[in-house]
This record gives structure tokens, C-alpha cells and sequence, in this order.
């Protein structure tokens, strides 16, 4: 598995979707690659810190930011 596939693949190994030999490539490349590893890892934290945001918490300009930033991304 190159890297690129792994960064495509990510969400469904977090989600836990992969078939088990993708699953079983995935983290095999993990496990010799630093860079991936810590990806994973990144992201991780990020959907750990992410859940725990209520969209309260989330100040009106800066809810507008975000949600512009994903509409330009999108457009892309």
C-alpha cells in the first residue's frame, strides 16, 4: 500500500469499514511508515477533539469561516 492509498483509506479504517485484508495492508504500511503512522494518529486526536464541540460552542463568524472554507474546497 503507497501512502496516497492509505490517505484514501483512512476514514473507512477509523470508521472501521475495511474488508479485513485492507485492513490487514493498512496497517501493515502503519507499521513501517512514521509518517502515516503519525497521520493516523492526527487525525485521530482531531475527530476526538471535534466530537466534543457542540454547535453552541462554535462562534457565529467563526461557524461562517468554516462552513465558507468547505463550500471553496468543495467548488475545487
Amino acid at each position: 500500500m503507497s501512502c496516497k492509498e492509505l490517505v484514501e483509506l483512512v476514514t473507512d479504517y477509523l470508521d472501521g469499514s475495511l474488508s479485513w485484508r485492507q485492513r490487514r495492508r493498512f496497517e501493515k504500511h502503519i507499521a513501517a511508515c512514521p509518517g502515516c503512522t503519525a497521520y493516523v494518529e492526527q487525525l485521530r486526536t482531531t475527530v476526538r477533539l471535534v466530537g466534543t464541540l457542540s454547535e453552541d460552542s462554535i462562534p457565529p463568524d467563526t461557524r461562517e469561516e468554516l462552513l465558507a472554507a468547505f463550500r471553496d474546497w468543495k467548488r475545487a
